[in-house]
């Protein structure tokens, strides 16, 4: 029986992956099979998680600290992914920030921040992936996760630098799926939903936030850990041969409606 979802031999970089939902797409790459280079700013927090990765999966993992603001870091991580294993075949554009506060009381600092981490700092790691790795191999799968806040606005939490730099994600991703495609790199974008992270748990338990999201969302629920994991698997592997530059909304019908 072929096994659509092989990954044994592969290599995934994942950025943001100290934590949240970085370390569930680690997983669900790891489960089948995929060596794993997990990138964040804090390596006890890398140490940790490639502890559990080696000891639950088996798969070779090679954590690096790497502030995705910076070209030379990230350039630098790459290089070193390079040397180590000779590859990289996918990368998970994960890291992210997000600044609530009305649009009228947002600054320049907030905003520029944004755009550093979650538009440029997505830009960063693609454009070294494929030039070092992708392009030259002839072959990569690129997913960049947005949010479903890159699709719509929303009324409950204000945050318009975290809108607009996720929307930029979603059109960046068709950019590089147009101009990477003749090089068989395949460039796609997850927008999740109300997910727990440590950054939104929060939020998500408070009484007032619970009764909108089940207002608005038609499932009524907020997205379950492992509820990312078969989008990830699919827009990864070989077998999405023939998807790319689309934004696959995971949101239990939140933007549908």
């Amino acid at each position: 029986m072929k096994n659509y979802f092989d990954f044994k031999g592969q290599v995934a970089l994942v950025t943001g992956c100290s934590g949240g939902l970085g370390v569930q797409m680690a997983k669900a790459l790891a489960s089948q099979g995929c060596n794993i280079v997990p990138i964040a700013r804090r390596m006890e927090k890398l140490e940790e998680v490639a502890a559990e990765l080696r000891a639950d999966y088996g798969v070779e993992v090679l954590p690096i600290k790497c502030d995705i603001t910076s070209t030379e870091q990230v350039e630098a991580t790459v290089k070193q992914v390079i040397a180590h294993f000779g590859r990289i075949d996918v990368v998970v554009n994960n890291a992210g920030t997000g600044a609530v506060a009305p649009a009228e009381d947002i600054s320049d600092a907030q905003f520029e921040s944004e755009m550093q981490i979650d538009l440029f700092g997505t830009f960063r790691v693609a454009r070294a992936a494929a030039k070092f790795a992708m392009i030259p191999a002839g072959y990569g799968r690129v997913i960049n996760i947005a949010s479903m806040y890159g699709l719509v606005g929303n009324k409950i939490a204000p945050a318009s630098p975290y809108h607009a730099a996720k929307g930029g994600v979603v059109n960046l991703t068709r950019a590089l799926a147009a101009e990477w495609g003749k090089y068989g790199i395949t460039v796609n974008t997850i927008c999740p939903g109300y997910f727990y992270t440590p950054l939104t748990k929060e939020t998500l338990d408070s009484e007032y936030f619970q009764n909108y999201a089940h207002s608005v969302i038609p499932l009524e629920r907020y997205g379950n850990e492992g509820e990312l994991d078969s989008t990830v698997l699919f827009l990864a592997s070989p077998a999405s041969t023939y998807v790319t530059g689309i934004a696959v909304p995971v949101d239990g019908g939140y933007t549908c409606v």
